[in-house]
This record gives structure tokens, sequence and C-alpha cells, in this order.
């Protein structure tokens, strides 16, 4: 196993093989000897919380390749600096810069602006929402302390360093806010009616953000587009939003009873008589205001849980609701579980807020035990289980087919190979990490591994004998042991046997009618079979291809139990990996064994056991993942080889180019409104075929489900749904596109892009399996 360590200040990361048992006393000395930073003044941390020295890596599930952040602390001598420093420069500080407080007080009077006085009605932009509201201007001044923002190349007017300060009519509980000239215009006064709308205009228009179907604030509109139909009627524009005037591209507007156009600065030299009258006179009508409760509308009559009390519903007594401190929502004292009859003191969190204070580590206490079983409570062995592969689980999935999918997986060629079991299962070839056998006794088996663990099996490359799982003792956490009872055909063994073309028969065994026409098991050979099988790889895993099962029958075993023998015969078109055709074949695709994530790395960089004399040597990365109770005879070789392949790694590898198959070709074209999505993806064409189908399978995967699109649905704005995602998410009342919230309207079509589902059924056959 091995973990990242990133500094925190400079981003410098190092790649530090380890074991999930090592206490943190001793991780910080590795760390030591690669930061050259002292294990006193480290101060680790991996998901927010900080690592003490008493516990190991597997108290925090630290797991491979994952990254621990480090800071150094500041030495004691750093942070006491003398005093006389301290108030030198503070007295120097005075001097120069004079305070806030006494250069507002000095300016206390009312400034002249050359656009409003005060008592104006006006429109500003308020810092909360972004959107415009009716105020009053009650002051006018000049701050220094306040920065002035840079002119706005859209604003009709140059910034001029005033400070307006306004009430938001209708909200008196709400303090004066305070503005520049670029957030503060003539209040709009004239409404324009619909069919005076033209586009191009710049109007005033009640839009909502999250809710466009419901009441919201009042934004600048671009008009872009009228749309007049059997329906109604509607204006598409661009809003601007925010105090950084972004733009929210082709929104559908439909409050159409309040259009304002709005009114130009004027320079009070120019105001008139009658224009004064009606920049002092408050709005009589105001504008309509966005709803503070959309599931309830606001009615006060109707119980709501969103804006009433969570557990009633009720709205009353609301001197006697409680807030929530985190969530912001009210209870009623009565209503809680039990009631409370005073109004707490101190800080209140709703039960669903509320932490239970025994699981929270405070600063200085201790890490709570853990409750989790390791392998060494359960087991009396000495043996380091945590440098091994195997103990860290997957860190990714195969999300192109179902677990329970028979026949190859789309992308992974024959003769792939892989340095850990772990990494066979990411690939989705053979899922279980340690089980020789993937299968349901209720369907029958997906896939098996070939690696030498039985003593019965028999390996001849095209054809060969496989003992079934079972009858043995694997108590105290055993990866392997010895015969002990006899095997039975249940659950693995009777998944194994189902793929035979022949009625089950679980006292006899079965021959198949045709063996041809079973069900398909992927094959996967280990490197320790080596030692019986000249048919096995050197190092790693190898996958060579579809096998069909011919016949299975239970005999007496070499130790003398009985045990379940299957016999597999190849059935793939690929040539198989030991022949010359086949060698041939992977050399032309480029194929090389392939390791984890800055795996290369870790070994390159760490001291190599060949160094140190044959009774020194210490296990590698992988001895400790396929470490069993028999010692491997073949380790030297496997050093050697696994020396050459780093040193390989290091070399530029020629790119071998994939060449799309005709129909694929036809299909791709065929699908117009993605075309852009699959000429970035035939840019990986010439790094090869897995390359070309992980870029695809990136580009069109669902953003809500994280898998690849099914029965696929191509919105206006170029992006991919899932048909199933997309009409839930209409279901919960969200009438947007999941991945940028461009509007798509209650009367959506989800019409399938039948081409692009296609397209995809074609370059990964069986993904729409289980969907």
């Amino acid at each position: 196993m091995y973990v990242q360590v990133r500094m925190m200040d400079t981003g410098v990361s190092v790649t530090i093989p380890t074991s999930r048992t090592t206490v943190l006393k001793e991780f910080k000395k590795l760390v030591e000897k690669k930061f050259n930073i002292k294990p006193e003044i480290q101060r680790l941390f991996f998901a927010g919380k900080q690592l003490e020295d008493q516990y190991r890596l597997f108290d925090y599930s630290i797991n491979v390749n994952d990254v621990i952040q480090l800071m150094v602390r500041v030495a004691d001598a750093e942070i006491n600096s003398p005093k006389e420093s301290k108030v030198t420069i503070s007295s120097k500080k005075d001097e120069l810069t004079p305070s806030c407080s006494s250069t507002t007080s000095s300016i206390d009077d009312s400034e002249e602006s050359k656009y409003f006085k005060v008592g104006d009605y006006v429109d500003v932009k308020d810092y909360t929402y972004g959107s415009w509201f009716i105020s009053k201007l009650i002051k006018i001044k000049k701050d220094s302390c306040v920065v002035n923002k840079p002119n706005d190349p859209k604003s009709p007017v140059e910034n001029d360093g005033l400070i307006y300060v306004a009430e938001i009519l209708g909200s008196p509980e709400e303090p004066p806010i305070e503005v520049q000239l670029q957030e503060i215009r003539p209040h709009a006064l004239d409404i324009l009616s619909f069919e005076n709308v033209k586009p191009n205009d710049r109007v005033l228009m009640n839009y909502n953000v999250d809710y466009p179907q419901e009441r919201g604030y009042w934004y600048d509109v671009l008009v872009k587009q009228i749309k007049t139909n059997r329906r109604g009627c509607n204006v598409i524009g661009d809003v601007t939003v925010g105090l950084d005037n972004a733009v929210l591209k082709n929104c559908n507007l439909i409050f159409l009873d309040d259009i304002y156009r709005i009114k130009p600065y004027q320079l009070l030299s120019e105001r008139t008589p009658e224009d004064d009258k009606i920049m002092q006179t408050e709005p009589v009508v105001m504008r309509a205001a966005a709803l503070y409760c959309i599931k309830c509308k606001d009615n006060v009559n109707k119980s709501c849980k969103e804006c009433g009390c969570r557990v009633c519903g009720g709205k009353d007594d609301e001197d006697k609701q409680l807030m929530c401190d985190e969530c912001n929502h009210p209870y009623h004292m009565e209503c809680l579980t039990p009631p409370l009859k005073e109004t707490p003191r101190d800080d209140w969190y709703c039960p669903s807020c509320k932490n239970d204070e025994n699981e929270i580590v405070k600063a200085g206490e201790k890490l709570k035990a853990s409750k989790k079983k390791t392998p060494e409570s359960m087991s009396t062995s000495k043996r380091d289980w945590g440098k091994g592969m195997a103990c860290v689980g997957r860190t990714k999935k195969c999300n192109i087919v179902p677990s329970n999918h028979f026949g190859p997986i789309p992308g992974v060629e024959v003769g792939t190979a892989w340095l850990f079991r772990v990494q066979v299962s990411e690939a989705g070839i053979h899922r279980p990490p340690v089980g020789g056998i993937h299968g349901r006794d209720n369907q029958g088996a997906f896939s098996i591994v070939l690696s030498g663990g039985y003593e019965d099996d028999v390996d001849n490359g095209d054809v060969f004998l496989y003992t079934g799982s079972g009858g043995r003792d694997l108590s105290g956490n055993k990866r392997t042991a010895l015969q002990s009872c006899d095997q039975e055909l249940t659950r693995y063994n009777r998944a194994l046997a189902l793929n035979c073309n022949a009625k089950i028969d679980s006292e006899k065994g079965a021959t198949a009618v045709d063996w041809k026409k079973g069900k398909p098991v992927r094959v996967v050979r280990n490197y320790k079979l080596r030692k019986h099988s000249k048919f096995a790889p050197e190092m790693g895993n190898r996958y060579d291809g579809i096998y069909k099962v011919i016949k299975y029958y239970p005999e007496t075993g070499i130790s003398g139990f009985t045990v379940w023998r299957f016999v597999l015969k190849r059935d793939d078109p690929t040539p198989a990996p030991w022949t010359a055709q086949g060698k041939k074949r992977i050399k032309q695709l480029g194929l090389k064994v392939i390791y984890p994530e800055n795996y290369i790395e870790t070994v390159a960089n760490h001291d190599t056991k060949s160094k140190l004399p044959e009774s020194k040597r210490k296990r590698t990365l992988q001895d400790a993942d396929i470490e069993d109770n028999e010692q491997c005879k073949n380790n030297d070789q496997m050093n050697s080889s696994l020396k050459n392949e780093v040193s390989n790694c290091s070399e530029k590898k020629s790119k071998i180019r994939y060449k799309l198959e005709k129909e694929a070709e036809t299909l791709i074209k065929a699908d117009i409104a993605n075309q852009k999505y699959w000429e970035d993806c035939k840019e990986f064409l010439e790094k090869g075929k897995k390359a070309f189908l992980d870029r695809v399978e990136e580009m069109f995967l669902c953003i809500c489900c994280r898998e690849i699109v099914f029965e696929p649905i191509t919105t206006e704005c170029s992006h991919n749904i899932c048909k199933g995602c997309l009409r839930r998410s209409f279901n919960a009342d969200v009438f947007q596109c999941p991945s940028c919230r461009a509007e798509l309207g209650k009367s959506y079509s989800m019409n399938v892009n039948e081409k692009l589902a296609q397209t995809l059924l074609y370059l990964f056959p069986g993904y729409n399996l289980d969907r």
C-alpha cells in the first residue's frame, strides 16, 4: 500500500509506501525522510481531521493513494516576537493612517450629487439578491475607507466616488444599505404593454432564478424574442443578475403584467419642477414581490411545514416558536420531544441538526475507539496485513456493464494484464478481489481466476481442468488452506455448473449437449499459476478471453476428499495470448501490464530488495498482496520483470491508433446532435481503443445517475440525460436541464435520441441490461 503526502503551502506531493497498520508516530518518520521536516513540527490532516500520533492509518480509514495534507507548525520563537517592535509598528501606523471614524465624522453632512438628492425615490440594487428594489435616498456622503469599484462598461454613467445611503420600502426591519452610483438609478414608473415590447429593448421584469414558474425579484432584461401562441404569450430574453452582472441567456419570462421601461439618468440641473415632484413622491402602488414560501403561496391560513412549524405546520404563536441556529427552520416549543417551557439561553439546534455530543471529538480529546474489526483482531498471525493491495478495496467501479454481465467487457482486449487482482475487479473482468469464482447460483458464473490454488487443477491452454471452491477451513482470515472436507455443488460451484449446456445434476454431474451454446465465462490467469502451467503470465493477472463449460463431475482429489471438477474449453475469436498470433496482436495494440496510479513512482523511488542479501530481503508491495502459506518460488523472476517494467515505463510509448469499424463510423455520423462530442472522442483514437471508449464513457455520462446515458435525451442546450432521470426530475417539479439549468418547460417532449442510443449500444454491448 502507498499514500500521498502533500504540502499545504507549496503543493509538493510525494508518494510513500507504507502499511495501513502503521502508527502515525512511525509514519511521521517516513515523512521526515522525504521532506526533511522533524516529526514534532509536522501536522498531518486527512478528511478534515488532524492525525494523532497514537493511532494507525487504518483508524482514519486511509486507503491506497489517498492524499494526506502536511502543514508545518510555526516555531514558538517566530510567534512570540518582541513587544517593542509591535508597539513601534502600531504607533507608526497610527501616525500614517487616519481612522475611518474620524474621516466619516468630518464629512457628516450630505454631499452634492449630479443626479440625485436626499428624499428621491430610486431603484437600488440590493447586495443580498442582486436585484432592483424601490428605495428612498436618505443620505449622500463620501467615505475614504470605501474603495471605489471599477467602472462598469455597460453602465451609462461613471462612478462619482460618492456613497448613497437608502432604505428599502416595505422592509422597515432592514437596515439602510450603502451603494455607489452604478447601483442606483431613477425609479422606473412607466409600464409598457406587451404589444409595445420589441426585441433588443432593455426593460425591468420579474423573474425567479430558482423557480422560473413563480414570482421572483426584478431584474434587467434584454429582450431577444417575443412569442405568441395559443397557450399564451411570453418573452425570451437575457436576464442580468447579481452584483457582478452575470447574464442568464434565453430565459423564459412569463409575468407580463408589469413590464417597466428603465428610466435614464437625469442631471439635477435638467430637472423640471414636475420631474422633481415625481422623484420626491412615494409610489402609491408597489411592485409584486417574491413569495416567501412557494409551497403554500404565503397563505396564512394554510398549514405548511416549510414556513411554519416543522412538526405541526402551524404558523400561529410566533412568540413561542424557536428558530434552529443551523437550518433556520421554526419549531413550536410544545411540539418538541420533550416540550420546552422556556426559551434556551444558548444556541439551539433542531433534532435533525443536533449532533450527539458523545460522538464529537473536541479539541484536545482522543479519537473515539474504532468499532471496526481488523484482521489482526480476528487472527493470531503476526503478519503485517496492511501492506497488501487486496485489503484496501476498490477505488473505482465498472459502470459500463452490470455486475451480472455474461461475455466480454467492452473496451478490454484479450491479453490485457493488470499487476493486482483489485485492478481486475475495477475493470469489471472479475469483480471479487479475492474469490476465484464470480457468479450467482440462480444465474451462472460470469468469470473465474486460475491461480494454481488447488493441486487438482490441470492447465493445457485452450482446455483446462478447474477445481471448484470450498472444502477448506479459512477461519482466522486465512487466504488459503489444505483441503479438509468434501466439496458440494452449491453456491459458486452450482453457478459455474449452470454455464454448462446441460440439465443440472448435483450428484453425478453432466456433459454439455452442445458446449458452444453454454453461457460464456471470462477467464483470468494469475502469475502464481506459472509454477504449474507454461500458459500463465510471468507477472500480474491476464485476461485470456471467453471459455465454455464442457462438463463437470465429482471426483476424489489428491487430498483424499471429494472435489468438483469443471472442464472448460476456449471459445473466443481472438487469438490466445500465448500463441504467436496472440503475441503479435498484443504487441500491435501496445498492451503492457497496467499499474495502479502512482505505483511506478513508488517502486522507482523505493529501495528494491535486490540490493540486499537473499537472507535479508523484504517483501515488495506485490509480495504482500499475493502472500499465502506457501512461499512463491519465482520471486526473483518477478522482481527482475518488475524492474524491467519500471524502466520501460520511462521510455516513450509508441502510439497505436485505433480505427473505427465502418458500422461505428456510420452510427456516429448519423448522430448529428452530438457531433462536437464525437469529434472530441475521435481525438483519442490514436491512443488506442480503450482510451477512446474511456473518453466516450466520460462524455456521455448522465449527470444524475453517473452512468452511461440510457434511453438518452439530447436537450436543446446539447446535454444528454437518461429519460428516467429526467422524468424523475420533472416529477419533482424541476423543469430545467440538470446540467446547465436551462429552462425546458412542463410540456417538454422527452424524445429519445435513437441514433445516440444505437451508437452507445454498439460500442458498449450489454450496457443497457438491468437499467
